[in-house]
């Protein structure tokens, strides 16, 4: 059976060389104050269960209690992230994770090793296809990655879902509650959950609801703040999570484990839009009202088989088999004009469809050449069958696009010599897309009237490598280098439903070619108790990247040249054996080549870049029940000069504080979050450098309150 999991050492890093560094790692503090057990991790994420701090790459391991801490906070995962992640962009409080990126680029999300994302036509709704209740650990590896195939040109988000508990039945019940800073009625929200696992001869099981519903949200001067009627909301939504894992141990190496996933996310829409004016500094607001068309939402179902043998002729054997569907429904815009029966005009909404299919094999043998090399080598296959259909008029705005996918892998990690070992590994993409012949739609803003495009079936080859050394130059003391190439797709379905030149054919679209990113990094880990720090250094380029930009209120992919560099900075200092502080600091730059010359030239803005951040906690263990966290988070402000949008030429930065407390009461225990605890008035990054629009000024969210209770038994 698995193992019981164990903390992982997270380098941090204190106060030092004048750098007030943000804390991205906490450390639960254990509630009979023992000391916390440091034993690495193995990374799932990586194909050959790689160890926490053994990497040539920065990983971040977030594990059950830092996830804890954070919902105790925030139940916001973009907000989650970007607390816990160097270089991840901070949140936009909206149900869409647009303009969220990760070190410049999009990383690949992943539920147990499933993909989340969806390529051909980026929803960015990835980050809500699961409630965070269920998932034990989040592993993170920083910058571009192939070993899980497509949509890692920034890096992996793995999350890893809770395994079943010790003894025939073990039982969890949660309520929480959660209000405003006037705690109006309307602002208040609750969250249900309960989970149930155990063990039962050979079989294992977990079971695990959960039920959420949002209020309105208010800003730091009581406002209520705006709604997204395209994108979909956060707040004033109702959200839904019903997971479910059996497992069945054939013999004592061979082991069978089912899980089954439907989450979904449902706007409520009891609030219309009020606009805001740029200019004048006033904010996108909100007022009780019923918006036209249907509440957006999003679905997703997943179910994910897996066998693993742990002695299969001496190698242990992995393989997966794996299906989503995935619906994601926006709200209404004008972009899509219609007459109805009665000759009135109205106007149309879009809804993402997806269906995934895929299978991972993999086959792993250590302790090779006298424990000297260890390998891994597999096949990965997806079928992702996407489309964009226009809902109350039944329009194809997409048309049905079939991507294929076939890859082979081979990763090594050979030992040269004691302190320095060898990280290498190859993997051949082949790739097809299927697009049938198609007419684009009319639209009132752009000049598009029904342009008839070929369909095609282009293919590509793409073979990827990695490379990187660890040297261990003292007991306390660690460099590493790596090299890694990350592969992705264009938005297929923005290049598609974007041509307005009669007598295109797919199959000679550049726009189509796929997206291969480089990503050098250098760094160093430092382990010499009570300072633990990491630091690195990375550049991540690509020939043929794509760079969204805003035309007539539409986002439009720009394939072009982009060199992104940043430096991430992380670590932590044990006061005592109760108390922590963390830190961490992130900062990026990029450029991309607007002219076509083959240089870059022009810097990328907000919606690529993430600010430059600093976060600093403070983790306390009081008393064997009481421990508490507080954490600062300042953004930096930034001008954007090459921005020819005079409006997203600024971020003005801020700062946030944050605090939550833990509590073990006689029965049961007791969290007590409050977000943003001095309530402090600000505009949110995506909103000043991202989109531009009185429609779209949206300031933050002010001073929240959670209280949740939690009963084990």
């Amino acid at each position: 059976m698995e193992p019981p999991r164990k903390a992982c050492i997270v380098p941090a890093l204190p106060l030092l060389l004048g750098l007030n560094l943000p804390l991205i790692t906490s450390t639960a503090i254990a509630q009979d104050n023992q000391a916390t057990d440091l034993s690495p991790v193995v990374v799932t994420a990586t194909r050959g269960r790689t160890e926490a701090g053994r990497t040539p790459q920065k990983v971040t391991i977030i594990d059950r209690e830092q996830i804890e801490q954070q919902l105790a906070i925030t139940s916001d995962r973009g907000q989650v992230l970007s607390n816990l992640i160097p270089g991840y962009s901070p949140s936009r409080q909206k149900m869409t994770n647009s303009g969220e990126t990760f070190r410049g680029r999009k990383p690949l999300v992943l539920i147990d090793g499933v993909p989340q994302s969806n390529p051909l036509r980026d929803s960015a709704r990835d980050s809500y296809t699961v409630d965070l209740d269920i998932i034990e650990r989040i592993e993170v590896i920083h910058g571009a990655s192939a070993e899980h195939g497509l949509g890692a040109t920034g890096g992996i988000i793995n999350l890893v879902t809770k395994s079943a508990e010790s003894g025939p039945v073990n039982q969890r019940v949660s309520a929480s509650v959660t209000a405003g800073n006037d705690f109006s009625s309307e602002g208040l929200g609750h969250k249900l959950g309960y989970q149930t696992s155990g063990l039962r001869g050979d079989w294992d099981y977990l079971l695990a609801l959960t039920r959420q519903e949002h209020g309105a949200f208010l800003d730091g001067n009581g406002t209520r703040i705006g709604v997204d009627p395209v994108q979909g909301e956060i707040q004033d939504s109702t959200s839904y999570d019903m997971f479910a894992k059996l497992g069945y141990w054939l013999d004592a190496n061979q082991n069978l484990q089912l899980s089954l996933n439907r989450f979904q996310m449902n706007s409520q829409g009891n609030y219309t839009l009020v606009d805001g004016d740029r200019d004048a500094g006033r904010p996108t607001t909100s007022r009780r009202g019923s918006p036209d068309g249907q509440a957006p939402y999003n679905r997703a179902d997943t179910v994910n088989l897996t066998y693993t043998h742990g002695n299969w002729r001496n190698n242990e054997l992995e393989a997966q088999l794996y299906y989503q569907r995935f619906r994601a429904l926006f709200g209404t815009t004008q972009s899509f004009p219609y007459q109805d029966s009665n000759g009135n005009e109205r106007f149309d909404q879009t809804r993402n469809e997806s269906d995934k299919l895929g299978a991972k094999f993999t086959l792993r043998r250590d302790g090779l050449l006298n424990n000297r090399l260890a390998i891994a080598t597999g096949i990965d296959v997806i079928q992702d069958e996407t489309r964009q259909t226009l809902i109350q008029t039944n329009r194809a705005y997409v048309p049905e696009t079939r991507y294929r996918n076939y890859a082979a892998f081979l990763q090594g990690e050979f030992r040269l010599l004691e302190p320095l070992t060898l990280h290498a590994g190859v993997r051949h993409e082949y790739a097809q897309l299927d697009v049938g012949s198609f007419s684009t739609i009319d639209r009132d803003d752009v000049t598009q009237d029904n342009v008839s495009v070929g369909g095609g079936r282009p293919s590509f080859n793409e073979t990827l490598y990695n490379i990187g050394l660890v040297y261990q130059a003292t007991q306390w003391a660690q460099l590493f280098a790596n090299y890694s190439e990350g592969f992705g797709m264009p938005d297929v379905g923005r290049v598609l439903r974007g041509i307005d030149e009669p007598g295109r054919n797919v199959d000679e679209l550049l726009e189509l070619d796929p997206i291969v990113t480089d990503n050098i990094e250098v760094g160093t880990r430092i382990n010499w108790h009570p300072v633990s720090l990491e630091v690195s250094y990375y550049e991540s380029n690509s020939d043929l990247g794509q760079r969204l930009e805003q035309q007539d209120g539409v986002f439009v992919g720009r394939r072009e040249k982009t060199e992104i560099q940043g430096v991430e900075v992380s670590g932590s200092l044990q006061l005592n054996d109760s108390h922590r502080i963390g830190a961490s600091w992130a900062r990026s730059r990029g450029k991309s080549d607007t002219t076509g010359d083959g240089r870059v030239d022009t810097r990328l803005t907000g919606m690529n870049i993430a600010p430059e951040r600093l976060t600093v906690g403070w983790d306390a263990g009081w008393t064997p029940r009481l421990a508490t966290r507080l954490q600062v988070s300042h953004s930096f402000s930034k001008r954007f000069s090459d921005q020819p949008n005079s409006n997203l030429e600024r971020f003005d930065g801020h700062t946030l504080v944050d605090a939550s407390m833990a509590y073990q009461l006689p029965v049961g225990s007791m969290r007590l979050g409050v977000e943003n605890l001095l309530d402090r008035t600000y505009f949110t990054y995506y909103s000043q450098t991202a989109r531009d629009g009185d429609d779209q000024y949206f300031r933050g969210r002010g001073r929240t309150v959670t209280l949740g209770y939690t009963l084990d038994f």
